[in-house]
């Protein structure tokens, strides 16, 4: 079974968030690396990939069955990434955070 796999908004505002928080925090250190955001965003990119085909893998976010979380490695921590299992065929990102930030926003 493959999920088709799409991104709120909010998602995709999350994305472009924590990619501009990598580009400041880059510029701002001597000698910092300019490849990391992109490196970063390709790995969450490939991780929320895999939920076409393995959705349920991942741990649950609430106590629906169907709301969960990804967990992107990368680094030394990682990124969490929030999603519905809507249907048979459909799972839709809601949001996406570092792993040392609070909660979603």
């Amino acid at each position: 079974m493959t999920f088709r796999v799409r991104l709120t908004r909010h998602a995709e505002a999350d994305l472009e968030r924590l990619f501009d928080f990598l580009v400041e925090r880059e510029l701002a250190r001597d000698g910092g690396d300019l490849t990391l955001p992109e490196q970063a965003i390709g790995a969450l990119r490939s991780g929320i990939a895999t939920l076409a085909s393995s959705p349920f893998t991942c741990r649950k976010a609430s106590q629906s069955p169907f709301l969960r979380e990804l967990i992107v490695p990368f680094g030394r921590s990682g990124y969490v990434a929030l999603f519905e299992i809507e249907d048979d065929a459909n799972v839709t990102v809601l949001a996406v955070r570092h792993q040392l930030e609070d909660d979603y926003h």
